[in-house]
Formats: C-alpha cells, sequence, structure tokens
C-alpha cells in the first residue's frame, strides 16, 4: 500500500460541531481508504482544560491546548479547523492564514460581510485551502438533486422555496449569550435565524440554482429583551427570531424563504423545492435519504411525485456504506465534507465551498437583513457561479 500523506488537524472548539467534524475524521481511514491524505488528529483546543482534556481522549486527540493562538502557531498543525462561535472565525482565520495553514471553518462563514472579506483575503494571498461546513451539500439526496438540475431534467427553472423551522426559544424566560446560548447574543451570532438556518438555505439555493441576485425581506424579534447570562441583566435582544424573503435568481427564477425558531412542533424541519418547466423535485431533512421527483413526461396514467430511497450504490456517496436500502443520517455529510476536502488537496481542484463561495451566502444574508431594515429592495451583488 502506498504511503499515506498525513494532514495534522488542529481543532478549534469542543461544542456539537465540534464532535461532528471529529466524528467525520476517524471515519476516513474506515470508508474512504484509497485516499491519498489521511487526517491526523494532532490537537484539539477549547478554554476550559478539564473539558478539552476529556474530548481529546474521546476523540482520539494527541494533545490539547487552552489558548487558540498556541494551537495556530505549532509547527505539527497543517489545518486549523474553526468550531467556534460566529465572533471568532475572524480572528482565528486570519491567524490560521497568516500561519500558512489550511482553514476548515464552520458557517456561517462570518458575522459581518466585511469579516467575511477580509478572511477571502487572507486566505488567497496566503495561498491557503479553504472550506466551510455548510454539509447539507453532502447528504446524498441533496448532491442527487444538484446531478439532476445540472442534468437539464427540470427544465427552465421557475421556482425555489426552501423554509428551516425550529421551536427552542419560544420560551420567554430563555436567557441570552454565555456558552450553549451564544446564538441568541447579537455579538456573538451576527444575526439569528438569518445567519443560523437561512445561511444553510441559501447556500444550497445557490448551488442547485445559481446566484440570488436581490432580495425583500422581512424579520421578527418576538422577545424584545432577555436576561445576558454573563452579566446576569436584562438586554434588549438584537437577532433576528423569524424571517421570510423573497428573491429572484440570475436564471430569471423566484426563490420564497422561511426560517423561525417558533414554529412549534419542529426541532430542524428543512425542505426545498425547486419547479422546473419539464419536472420538479423537494427533499425533507426529516426523510433526509429520499428525494421527491415529479417528471411530468411520464403517461398521464401513473404520471405523479415518485419517491426516490437514495440509497443505492450508483447513486451519490452511497457505495462507501451499505446494501440498497441501509440508510444514513446527519452525521455522514460531514465525513463526505473530510473526504471531500481530502480528495480536493490530491486533485488541486477546490473543495466547495470555499471561503469565496460562502462570502456570496454572507452578501444575501448581509442583503437580506438590510432589506428588513429599511423595509426596501436590496441587491446582493453575487453573480455567476457558486462553487
Amino acid at each position: 500500500m502506498a504511503q499515506k500523506k498525513h494532514i495534522r488537524i488542529g481543532l478549534v472548539g469542543t461544542g456539537l460541531m465540534g464532535r461532528t467534524h471529529a466524528n467525520g475524521y476517524n471515519r476516513i481511514a474506515n470508508f474512504f481508504p484509497e485516499l491519498e491524505y489521511q487526517p491526523v488528529l494532532k490537537a484539539v483546543c477549547s478554554r476550559n482544560p478539564e473539558k478539552v482534556q476529556a474530548f481529546a481522549e474521546q476523540w482520539g486527540f494527541e494533545s490539547y491546548e487552552t489558548d487558540w493562538k498556541a494551537l495556530v502557531a505549532r509547527d505539527d498543525i497543517d489545518a486549523v479547523d474553526i468550531c467556534t462561535p460566529n465572533d471568532s472565525h475572524a480572528e482565528i482565520a486570519l491567524a490560521a492564514a497568516a500561519a500558512g495553514k489550511m482553514i476548515l471553518c464552520e458557517k456561517p462563514l462570518s458575522r459581518t460581510l466585511a469579516e467575511g472579506e477580509a478572511m477571502v483575503e487572507a486566505a488567497e494571498k496566503a495561498g491557503v485551502a479553504t472550506t466551510v461546513w455548510y454539509n447539507y451539500r453532502r447528504i446524498p439526496a441533496v448532491t442527487l438533486a444538484k446531478q439532476i438540475v445540472d442534468s437539464g431534467k427540470l427544465g427552465k427553472i421557475f421556482h425555489y422555496r426552501a423554509n428551516f423551522l425550529q421551536d427552542w426559544t419560544i420560551n420567554a424566560d430563555l436567557p441570552q449569550g454565555g456558552t450553549g446560548l451564544w446564538r441568541m447574543d447579537v455579538d456573538s451570532a451576527g444575526s439569528g435565524v438569518t445567519g443560523d438556518l437561512l445561511a444553510h438555505c441559501i447556500d444550497t439555493a445557490m448551488w442547485l440554482n445559481g446566484a440570488i441576485t436581490d432580495v425583500s425581506a422581512m424579520t421578527e424579534t418576538f422577545v424584545k429583551q432577555r436576561m445576558h447570562q454573563v452579566t446576569g441583566k436584562m438586554t434588549p435582544v438584537g437577532i433576528d427570531d423569524a424571517c421570510i424573503f423573497h428573491c429572484h435568481f440570475e436564471n430569471g427564477s423566484l426563490g420564497l424563504f422561511e426560517s423561525t425558531r417558533y414554529a412549534r412542533g419542529h426541532k430542524a424541519l428543512y425542505t426545498f423545492e425547486i419547479n422546473g418547466e419539464h419536472a420538479s423535485i423537494r427533499w425533507d431533512l426529516h426523510d433526509l435519504n429520499r428525494l421527491e421527483y415529479f417528471d411530468h413526461s411520464d403517461q398521464s396514467i401513473v404520471r405523479g411525485w415518485r419517491s426516490i430511497h437514495v440509497t443505492d450504490g450508483d447513486q451519490p456517496y452511497m457505495n462507501r456504506w451499505w446494501i440498497p436500502g441501509c440508510g444514513i443520517g446527519y452525521e455522514h455529510s460531514f465525513i463526505h465534507q473530510v473526504a471531500d476536502f481530502l480528495k480536493s488537496l490530491e486533485t488541486g481542484e477546490p473543495c466547495g465551498p470555499t471561503f469565496r463561495d460562502a462570502l456570496q451566502t454572507q452578501k444575501v444574508c448581509e442583503a437580506v437583513i438590510a432589506s428588513a431594515n429599511s423595509r426596501s429592495w436590496k441587491d446582493t451583488g453575487v453573480e455567476g457561479h457558486i462553487g
């Protein structure tokens, strides 16, 4: 067997996304053994010494740090994986780029467009490989949707609609800020459902259907003040609890997007549907191994929505897993992204979404917030292909 090239990973952050990324790295040798590059879990970083030591032992990291600057400075780290709250993405990425490290960053790329632009500039100037963890692209049914769209089977596309619904912030007594609830704090998160949930919808949409050129949005913050866990004081809430926007795509189609954390009964309902001249497709995260497909060219007596169970070996990624009919889960999308990133190092092709690709999503998010605040249409500045 040919000698493997090791990519020594330094992971910053030990929360939910740190676990999903660590699991992704750990499964590569088992399910993608032919890759030229293999990840080595060299170090993990978190401020709490006991927590980070336990994480390192559980997930197989060789060492740990309590200061991310020390991790980035280490000579035995090739790639820095950022799994921290949004307010530290830019600072860590800029330092990693300056140190010549590859960078993998959780979504969204940044809190603001200005931060994202600085990250793109630094990474491109340093010539380091980047990717952003918009993992839903790599669920096999979503990747199959991309193949169907690119094949032209849908014909001219007229409509794209998506939603991402949750209900976990309805309680008015829920505090904001601090560990676990930083997404409720605008200084840490940058925005609410727009950057947290709609960013996923926007990335998928532009990957499947091209650039979003302009938007008209409205947002609402249902609970205006919450106690801040860090200060203990009642503080105005600066995030959006809900957002709805419609838009134009560069290809002439119309888009409709909705996200909220106030949809009682929904924990993570993410769906999209695309309606074309000849056919339509739709997908639901709650049934993530299925893609629904309608083809108008079918004979009328059998015409209708069909449910494609995406588990066969000739469908995206599925030859890595089990026998046809046996589904996979959410965590596999992160394994696929690790594999695609490592493969990109072999081929020299970028692993989308790169920082520059993710910056386009940031442009749309910023236009959405600006539109809602001004109650007017806003151009996004996004053009062309989104990798």
